[in-house]
């Protein structure tokens, strides 16, 4: 099961892949796994993005991590899960770059975006081409996949609209700041995962929690409603922001309790300074980088400007002497309305020869995007060979981010499609009996634990056939 196979007795032309990120590396190295040759476009350095720093290929802009690794109670450490047993590049690399995190994958960005792009140029079926793709692909081209991801260059994105005569949706997504591990205060802050929970590569102790009384909390949600933000451009104004990876500042402002029950909750920690006094609020840092040098602030995504930004995090217990490696930033993010652009081959409807894959499809998160790059790859691979290739069961991760992006999870004519993290809400429900071995009725979370478990069983078992 480490590769699709398909049989041929002819030389197939290649498959274009326009980006080099999550989605795009991925299906690159799906379709060279099945033996088709690819020409991989990515146009940075020539020409970069507004949130890129590197020329690596499936550089991690935002986070570090990918999230929940538990293959049988989150949905999506089942994506990771079925993905390895897909033969992922995109999961390979995460695993062999992994941190401590707790009960999430998080990875060194550096390395795993080195290890990416190394596996793909020495790939004997992979050619690279640098520069902008300004526009629609030449029509000899039969068999392209746009992986371009939510910095899509205006050219692109402004020739797909008028090919498909639909208004493009648009959403922000934010930036963390990333802080020096020995700026930090230890006397006040200390190291405890969420109740010590082991993950891959942690040992229960893997976050830095900074911890708020009261006080200090309400003074900090204020300071974060009256401070400096730093002004959009004009083709960034009205742009929704997407729920999931909200600026703090906007959070803050929606309520004062929003962000102590949000990425500031103070549950499932208990600080050794004070093990007698409950934190009203906590802060929790995440390891960024393989040495353990760095730090990201979970949850802390803003538009602040920097000079207000390092000001106000300066306040938090443990942070008084900080220094950032990074801090805060945002910008646009755009895709295409995929339920009524797409067919189930994620072929765009108006011209067939184009699949897309990844955050322009419209699906959020790291691992997302790339499970769509690998879902395209394998579909314009079988396509070169003369084939098809399925779509992925609805029951399983990978075949549930397929039915949300090609309409399946719509439920009347004012249903509006938006970004989605995976989720068991995605998967078609399963008939079961909530008991246990005694036969007595499970309740309350243990139900919901037993259900997921049962999905997880479930996808796991009809995803062999599809890889």
């Amino acid at each position: 099961m480490d590769k699709p196979h398909f049989m041929t007795t002819t030389t197939p032309n290649p498959v274009h892949v326009i980006g080099a990120g999550l989605a795009g590396s991925e299906a690159t190295w799906q379709i060279a796994q099945a033996g088709v040759p690819v020409i991989l476009h990515e146009m940075r350095p020539v020409k970069m993005t507004a949130a890129h720093k590197t020329k690596g290929f499936a550089e991690l802009v935002c986070s570090n991590s990918f999230r929940s690794d538990d293959a049988q109670g989150n949905a999506v450490g089942l994506l990771h899960e079925e993905m390895r047993r897909a033969n992922s590049l995109i999961m390979r690399e995460g695993d062999a770059t992994k941190l401590p995190a707790g009960g999430a994958l998080a990875v060194d960005r550096e390395i795993f975006s080195d290890g990416v792009s190394k596996a793909l140029h020495e790939h004997p079926l992979v050619s690279i081409e640098y520069g902008e793709i300004a526009g629609l692909p030449p029509s000899e081209w039969g068999n392209v996949i746009v992986a371009t991801g939510p910095l899509t260059s205006p050219a692109l994105a402004e020739a797909i609209l008028e090919i498909t005569d639909e208004d493009s949706l648009a959403f922000f997504d934010a930036i963390a700041p990333i802080v020096y591990k020995d700026s930090i205060d230890f006397d006040k802050a200390w190291m405890q995962s969420r109740y010590d929970k082991k993950g891959p590569g942690g040992d229960g102790a893997d976050y830095i929690n900074c911890p708020l009384d009261k006080e200090q909390y309400e003074t900090f949600i204020a300071a974060l409603i009256e401070s400096d933000k730093g002004e959009f451009k004009e083709w960034e104004k009205d742009t929704p922001y997407f729920d999931a990876c909200l600026p703090i500042e906007v959070m803050a402002a929606r309520g004062v309790e929003t962000l102590r029950w949000g990425p500031m909750k103070p549950v499932g920690l208990t600080n050794p300074h004070n093990p007698t006094v409950k934190a009203h609020a906590i802060v929790q840092l995440r390891q960024d980088n393989a040495l353990g040098t760095i730090y990201n602030m979970v949850g802390f995504q803003t538009k602040i400007k920097y000079a207000a930004q390092a000001e106000i995090f300066k306040a938090i217990p443990g942070l008084e002497n900080a220094v950032f490696a990074r801090l805060g930033g945002i910008h646009r993010n755009t895709f295409i309305n995929s339920p009524k652009l797409l067919n189930e081959q994620l072929q765009l409807k108006a011209r067939t020869s184009l699949r897309f894959a990844g955050q322009i499809m419209g699906v959020e998160g790291y691992v997302e995007s790339a499970a769509l790059g690998l879902i395209t790859g394998r579909m314009a691979a079988a396509q070169a060979l003369g084939q098809s290739y399925p779509p992925p069961p609805k029951t399983t991760a990978l075949g549930a981010l397929v039915e949300h992006v090609t309409g399946g999870y719509l439920t009347g004519p004012k249903a509006k499609f938006q970004p989605m993290n995976i989720n068991f809400g995605l998967f078609p429900p399963i008939d079961l009996e909530y008991k246990d071995e005694d036969g007595k009725r499970i309740r309350g979370k243990d139900k919901s634990r037993f259900r997921k478990r049962h999905l997880s069983a479930r996808a796991l078992t009809d995803i062999a056939n599809w890889v």
